[in-house]
């Protein structure tokens, strides 16, 4: 609905009706009733969010609501129930008892697929679906359309779904997506890190997904090949027989690096050179392991982030902070600390000559073309969303998710992802492990993971060369009792100019502990999420752009 204030129409919404108002409050009337919105259970979900994350309830009801007006709703097709396709044995076994529960987590291997798990939960009743990107959602419901089942894929079909479609599915948003008679959620991929707003508040689909659930007395299901410390604290995990586990992993191939000299050592193994000649050379019509695509992936951009000088070897830092410079596309050393720019000289001899010992994906894209005697693609995450067919490509985490499938998947330097300053590095090294191993399908395909580390007793590296996720989950479970991380504690990260007046407000309070400042930033810690959201809800905010991140992802 419109209403007029102060001179301006407002957009707003009806959350009550039949309401009495206070003696000093005078009414408006509404200007014009626009179309249907979030239904009685999102607002009150909608406000609940508000208090877990910090943030203002009208921003969680815009994101339920539809993105244009919505006048009436158009007829859903009756659903068809067919029989459920028996998958044999302990698979059906598995869906069914993870169906059985309020609660569950379903440790499903990469190449598992996901399709049977919605549709025998459609056969009970209506499923919403939340997908960790809009490409899967969009594949998961032309294939329940495929099979016939009445679908809405959200927030393009708000009106379908709020209509009483039987599945709804959708990205991070379509927790809040109407869904009638809502019987079962399911969260396809709980591990990933784009179920959670980067922007503030720093809401998680999976988090409103489970608290829908239990509000509507419906079923939740969480699905991912390497479940999250959050998961398993949350409910029981169901996991398919050890057998047929590993089956669903690939091939994986850990290239211990400890024995070569640190100095003198590049990123290509004669295991990966080995692979991508043959990549680059293998006939059109040979296995799928020899002419697939081979994806390399290093999480460093430019050409150079680390160089010392040949001549004396002193390592090339900048004049003016100290940091080490990166080498850009040019000929410059450039500081990405305080951004100082010089030629590529050394400083301390005056030699022009310098060597990497830290490259780019840049420069591994003109080593890969030279090795594998082909055209080699270059992905980060600002090249766009086009699909890569390449038969070479590397880049950062980002050609992940730009590549349809491949043959084999190297890290060429996965010690940079096990030893990452942050308190979840093992974690979101799994993640990239298990993104990497759906490209490659399970054992059966013929593909592989080519691992290079200097680390292959890491509880990471075990856990793929063994597909068993439960290794890093018992590590990290440890680790993080020990620091007080998440899930043992809740953690919010505020910041902004009026940040140290409104933490100065927080110390006051029993429940929550106060640790900072750095880099202009205070961490606030409490026993459980009800400690610390009370605290933060109960603490009067000062003017100015104050951002509250309740769960922070990367500390």
């Amino acid at each position: 609905m419109r209403v007029a204030l102060q001179g301006r129409r407002v957009r707003g919404w009806v959350v009550a009706v039949e309401v009495a108002p206070t003696a000093d409050v005078a009414l408006r009337p509404l200007l014009r009733v626009t179309g249907l919105g979030p239904s009685a259970d999102v607002i009150g979900l909608a406000r609940w969010a508000a208090w877990r994350w910090a943030g203002r309830t009208v921003h969680f009801l815009r994101t339920a609501s539809p993105r244009g007006v919505v006048a009436g709703l158009p007829p859903v097709p009756a659903t068809r129930l067919e029989p459920a396709a028996s998958e044999g044995g302990s698979h059906d076994e598995l869906l069914g008892e993870a169906l059985a529960r309020a609660t569950s987590v379903l440790r499903l291997p990469p190449a598992a697929p996901v399709l049977p798990l919605v549709l025998e939960a459609a056969r009970r009743g209506t499923t919403l679906v939340v997908a960790p990107s809009s490409a899967v959602a969009t594949d998961v419901a032309a294939a329940l359309r495929r099979s016939g089942m009445p679908t809405a894929l959200v927030p393009g079909e708000w009106a379908r779904a709020a209509a009483g479609a039987r599945v709804v599915v959708g990205a991070r948003a379509a927790a809040w997506a109407p869904a009638v008679d809502l019987a079962t959620v399911v969260v396809l991929d709980e591990h990933d890190e784009s179920h959670q707003s980067e922007a503030s508040p720093t809401w998680n689909a999976r988090d409103v997904a489970a608290e829908r659930a239990r509000r509507a007395g419906a079923r939740c299901v969480w699905t991912s090949p390497c479940p999250s410390l959050e998961a398993l604290a949350w409910a029981p995990v169901l996991a398919p027989s050890r057998a047929a586990e590993r089956s669903g992993w690939p091939v994986v191939d850990v290239v211990d690096r400890r024995r070569e000299e640190p100095l003198r050592a590049d990123l290509y193994s004669p295991r990966l050179v080995t692979l991508a000649r043959a990549t680059g050379t293998a006939p059109a019509d040979a296995g799928a392991a020899a002419s697939g695509r081979l994806v390399a992936v290093l999480n460093r951009k430019g050409r150079a982030s680390v160089l010392a000088c040949s001549a004396c070897a002193e390592l090339a830092r900048c004049e003016r902070c100290g940091a080490a410079v990166a080498q850009g596309d040019d000929a410059i050393l450039g500081c990405r600390r305080c951004a100082c720019r010089r030629p590529l000289v050394c400083l301390a001899c005056g030699s022009t000559r310098l060597k990497v010992l830290r490259p780019g994906i840049k420069r591994v894209r003109d080593d890969l073309e030279r090795l594998a005697g082909v055209a080699v693609a270059e992905v980060t995450g600002a090249s766009g969303s086009e699909p890569v067919d390449a038969p070479v490509a590397v880049g950062t985490e980002a050609v992940l998710h730009r590549v349809a499938s491949a043959s084999v998947v190297a890290f060429l330097d996965l010690d940079a992802e096990l030893l990452a300053p942050r308190y979840r590095a093992a974690e979101q090294a799994m993640a990239l492990l298990a993104r990497a191993a759906r490209l490659v399908g399970g054992k059966a395909g013929g593909g592989r993971l080519v691992l290079q580390t200097r680390l292959p007793g890491h509880e990471v590296v075990q856990a793929a060369l063994h597909a068993d996720p439960a290794r890093v989950a018992a590590a990290e479970a440890e680790r993080r009792r020990l620091l007080a991380f998440p899930p043992t504690t809740a953690l919010a990260l505020v910041s902004g100019a009026p940040a140290e007046a409104y933490v100065g407000g927080l110390r006051s309070s029993p429940d929550v502990e106060v640790l900072g400042p750095a880099s202009g930033r205070w961490l606030v810690r409490a026993r459980d999420h009800r400690r610390l959201c009370d605290a933060l809800a109960a603490t009067p905010r000062p003017p100015g752009r104050l951002r509250v991140a309740v769960d922070p992802l990367r500390i």
